[in-house]
């Protein structure tokens, strides 16, 4: 029985979805506020002050998956250089996210599609003046056999990533990409990171079965946006900073953000992704699916040789912690950017999603070799999945190869009402072990099949209370005797 409120709010956000259709596309920035102010966030930031230790400890207890850091407590926490505190915020961050998710940690990987760009950001290795790049753009056909690759390892959700062609017709391309990938492969769910779109665009990408839309804003610093963006469609920082407002209007129920940290001042560019997160679920619902957390890395060619504004391994795990905290229902992803020592102790402090064995040049993955000079940046961690998967077990945590979500209409303002209810880990728990059970029927090493049905044995055992056991062991039984794709 849905409850009188909810059925409100579920009525209220379809008619806000009716009447944003309504309104021309284009310019629409000017016709309605930006989703972040920037004059906010400097203000906010000139009259913070740093929490005492007493006044920090007493709002630290007060957290949940349902009260959440108001923007002004990000703030402050962010402003706060106490040790103890930092240590205590860690512990809530982890407390917060397994009472959201439980134990499991999701893995993908991103499969790059091109390299040509017309777009000039000074920190990427396809910028545009970049004449030592490699230019490759993938047909559907070698996207196909990317995955197909990436498929055998035992990924079931890849990231499509490409840059902004200067010419090509961008949504039509990678819809026949993700029919393509989802025709020939066995791939659950596919994601996309693409430049902004008009709606219609996006509509036609989310109905060839696009799950989530990422679109990072970089920086969301106007001044600095418009020095690392001196030419290009990415020039228009408006344009790109309304784009969610435009994925959600074509249709899409989960979109990703983020800000790639190194360019400005990161406690202004942590409290621009939540602000931007609480306005999309102000105007929509639904606060986004994932946060990333992406960091400056060297990129071939790039006329940076290193962060304007250098953020360091403490700066770095600090604004993981306020992310979970200020955002409890989102996905906080950590990419191969990152050493693999700060990966594995961000795992403790509230990350969720974490890529393995990645490529970010497109064709890497079925050449089996690496091309620097169309790489988008440097990886750091080199672990493949096998690796992390072994990671994740060895720190009591559950890797996740799950798909079902998307598959199962826990999306949007659904996903972000049962994830702030404390509802979806009820389905992470055993959607995890029964992914992890199919990966180690297939695996051929046989030590870490075993050290994966171990955990799914385990797991096994904390699903005895739940309403879904009886029909998760008969499920766990079919698995294991080779059947594949079995979720909730």
């Amino acid at each position: 029985m849905i409850s009188t409120n909810r059925a409100c709010r579920a009525r209220f956000f379809r008619f806000r979805r009716i009447v944003t259709k309504m309104l021309p596309q284009q310019g629409s920035a000017a016709l309605h506020p930006l989703p972040v102010s920037a004059e906010q966030i400097r203000r906010i930031l000139a009259g913070t002050l740093p929490f005492r230790r007493r006044e920090a400890f007493a709002l630290l207890r007060s957290l949940s998956p349902r009260r959440r850091l108001a923007l002004h407590e990000a703030a402050r926490l962010l402003a706060t250089d106490d040790p103890m505190v930092w240590e205590s915020a860690g512990a809530v961050a982890r407390a917060v996210r397994e009472a959201v998710f439980g134990r499991r940690i999701v893995l993908f990987a991103p499969l790059y599609l091109s390299s040509e760009c017309g777009n000039n950001c000074l920190y990427c290795g396809f910028r545009r003046d970049n004449r030592e790049a490699g230019r490759i753009t993938l047909s559907p056909e070698e996207a196909v056999r990317e995955a197909r690759v990436l498929e055998r390892r035992g990924y079931r959700r890849l990231l499509l990533v490409t840059g902004e062609h200067p010419a090509r017709e961008q949504a039509g391309y990678l819809a026949d990409v993700l029919r393509a990938i989802y025709r020939e492969t066995g791939m659950r769910i596919l994601h996309v990171n693409a430049a902004p779109m008009p709606v219609e665009a996006l509509r036609e990408i989310r109905e060839a079965g696009a799950g989530v839309y990422q679109v990072f804003q970089e920086t969301y610093h106007p001044e600095t946006y418009r020095e690392m963006h001196p030419s290009g469609p990415k020039a228009d920082y408006a344009g790109r900073l309304t784009c969610m407002d435009r994925a959600f209007q074509a249709g899409f129920d989960d979109v990703g953000i983020g800000a790639l940290l190194g360019l400005y001042d990161p406690r202004f560019e942590a409290l621009s992704v939540i602000r931007h997160a609480e306005s999309l679920h102000e105007n929509f619902g639904a606060f986004p699916h994932t946060l990333s957390v992406p960091r400056f890395r060297r990129a071939f060619g790039s006329p940076l040789p290193a962060a304007p504004r250098p953020v360091s391994d403490t700066e770095f795990e600090r604004i993981v912690i306020v992310f979970r905290l200020s955002v409890p229902a989102a996905g906080v992803v950590i990419s191969t950017r990152e050493p693999a020592a700060l990966r594995d102790r961000t795992l403790e402090i509230g990350a969720s999603q974490i890529s393995a064995g990645s490529k970010t040049d497109p064709g890497g993955y079925s050449e089996g070799r690496r091309r620097r000079d169309s790489e988008q940046f440097e990886i750091t961690d080199t672990r493949t999945l096998e690796e992390m998967i072994r990671t994740i077990l060895s720190r009591g945590y559950l890797p996740s190869l799950c798909t079902s979500c998307y598959r199962s209409g826990r999306t949007g303002s659904r996903f972000t009402e049962m994830a702030e209810g404390g509802r979806i880990g009820s389905y992470c728990l055993p959607n995890a072990l029964l992914t992890l059970a199919e990966y180690a029927v297939a695996a051929e090493d046989p030590v870490l099949k075993e050290e994966c049905l171990t955990a799914v044995r385990t797991g096994r055992r904390e699903m005895e209370d739940s309403p879904l056991f009886g029909e998760f062991q008969r499920r766990l039984a079919r698995t294991i005797a080779g059947e594949k794709d079995l979720h909730f």
